[in-house]
């Protein structure tokens, strides 16, 4: 399933969508967080991000795991080690992007209900995982195209 789209290797191509969703999911979680003015004209924005980046991620990971079967499973060296350096932000990008997902729909929901003060705790939860999916994000990021292009 994560293996080919269209006959080309599909993780370069899925790998996009956790590149822009997470990064998007991030800024849209931090400015409902702490600019309230702005709550109404995201609170869509952010629950819908906070559904697909997620995902988008998970795809990403399994996209991944198939490529890395399918044509680079007996790689050594230092491509091989390129590879298993990109490979080690996987998960923790996949369990950051899903923390910050659960704990911004969980912000939503309690602004929403008015329940200030398990709003403003769930805020600085959401503000401090989404720093993380971003730092986690950039990582694999790189470190992907690290080893595509041997930089």
């Amino acid at each position: 399933m994560f293996d080919e789209i269209m006959g080309l290797p599909a993780h370069p191509l899925i790998i996009h969508f956790a590149v822009v969703l997470t990064p998007l999911l991030a800024a849209a979680s931090i400015a409902y967080a702490l600019v309230p003015r702005f709550q109404p004209y995201l609170a869509w924005a952010v629950v819908l991000l906070s559904l697909a980046a997620p995902a988008a991620v998970f795809a990403a990971r399994q996209s991944g795991a198939a490529l890395k079967q399918a044509r680079f499973a007996e790689v050594e060296g230092e491509l091989g080690q390129s590879i298993a350096s990109h490979e080690s932000f996987a998960t923790p990008l996949l369990l950051s992007t899903i923390g910050l997902g659960v704990a911004s729909l969980s912000m939503v929901y309690l602004w929403r209900a008015k329940l200030r003060v398990p709003a403003w705790a769930l805020s600085a939860v959401s503000v401090a995982l989404a720093v993380v999916a971003g730092y986690y994000v950039f990582r694999a990021g790189d470190s992907g195209a690290r080893a595509v292009w041997g930089l």
